[in-house]
C-alpha cells in the first residue's frame, strides 16, 4: 500500500515538473491519418511506462484495443486509476494536458480520434446558430439488424458513436441520407460496402475491404451503401457517424 501511495505521489510530482508538448510531438501517439474533420492517432504505451505530458486541444473519442489499467494524471489534478476493457469507447472534452502511465503488464493501445471541427459541432448539438446539422432521434439504444446488432453508445458533438456485432452475412442496412463515417475495427474483418446479395450480372462482383483489428478507415459515403460481413466468423466494429 505504501509503495502504491508513493507511486501516485511520484506521478503527481512528475506531472507538475514535466514540460508540456503538443500531441503531435508525444512519441507514443503515432499519426494514422487526417482530413478536414478528424485526426487519428494510434496510442501505444509499453507496460510500466509513461507518456509525456501532452495537451489535447480538441474534443476526442477513444477506442480501447485490449484490456488495460492506467494511472491518468491531468495537469493540476490528483492521479486517477482507470481500468479499460477491450473495445471500450469514450469521449473527452479537450482543453487539458495529462500523463498516462501504463501500470499493467500488457501494452496500452487505443485509437485517439480528435474532432477537428469540435467547436462548430458542439455549438450545433447545443442548438446554437451553427445549426442545420442532422439531429439523431436517439443517443442510446440497441437495434436488431439482419444478422447482427447496433448498440448506440452515445452522441457527442453531433457525432453518433455505435458498436456493431455482425454474424457472417449480417448486414448494416443502407441509409440514403447518411453522412460520412469513420469505421474502427475491433476484430479482424472483411466487409462489403455494397450488398453482394443484390449484385446483378452487368457489373463486376464487389470486393470486400479487409481490416485488421485496430484499423480505421474514413468512408465518405457513410451508410449510403450497406455494410455486409463477408467473412466466416462474427465481427465487431465501431462507427463514428457525422452529420
Amino acid at each position: 500500500m505504501k509503495a502504491f501511495v508513493f507511486l501516485l505521489l511520484a506521478v503527481s510530482v512528475l506531472s507538475a515538473q514535466a514540460p508540456e508538448v503538443e500531441i503531435t510531438a508525444e512519441p507514443h501517439h503515432h499519426f494514422v491519418f487526417e482530413n478536414s474533420v478528424v485526426r487519428v492517432f494510434h496510442l501505444d504505451v509499453a507496460p510500466h511506462t509513461d507518456t509525456l505530458l501532452h495537451r489535447h486541444r480538441h474534443d476526442y473519442i477513444y477506442v480501447t484495443l485490449g484490456d488495460t489499467e492506467i494511472i491518468n494524471t491531468v495537469q493540476g489534478k490528483d492521479p486517477v486509476t482507470v481500468r479499460l476493457r477491450d473495445g471500450e469507447t469514450g469521449f473527452h472534452t479537450g482543453g487539458f494536458a495529462h500523463i498516462a502511465r501504463n501500470i499493467g503488464d500488457q501494452p496500452f493501445h487505443n485509437l485517439t480520434i480528435e474532432i477537428l471541427d469540435d467547436a462548430k459541432l458542439r455549438q450545433s448539438s447545443a442548438g446554437g446558430p451553427a445549426g442545420g446539422l442532422a439531429k439523431w432521434p436517439e443517443d442510446r439504444g440497441l437495434e436488431i439488424l439482419a444478422g447482427g446488432t447496433q448498440e448506440i453508445l452515445f452522441v457527442k458533438d453531433a457525432i453518433r458513436v455505435s458498436e456493431f456485432d455482425l454474424e457472417p452475412s449480417g448486414a448494416v442496412p443502407s441509409r440514403p441520407r447518411s453522412g460520412p463515417l469513420l469505421l474502427v475495427a475491433l476484430t479482424d474483418l472483411n466487409l462489403y460496402t455494397n450488398d453482394p446479395r443484390t449484385h446483378g450480372g452487368h457489373e463486376p462482383a464487389p470486393t470486400p475491404a479487409h481490416f485488421n483489428a485496430g484499423d480505421s478507415r474514413w468512408l465518405p459515403d457513410g451508410l449510403r451503401r450497406p455494410l455486409v460481413n463477408a467473412g466466416h466468423t462474427a465481427v465487431k466494429f465501431v462507427t463514428l457517424e457525422f452529420p
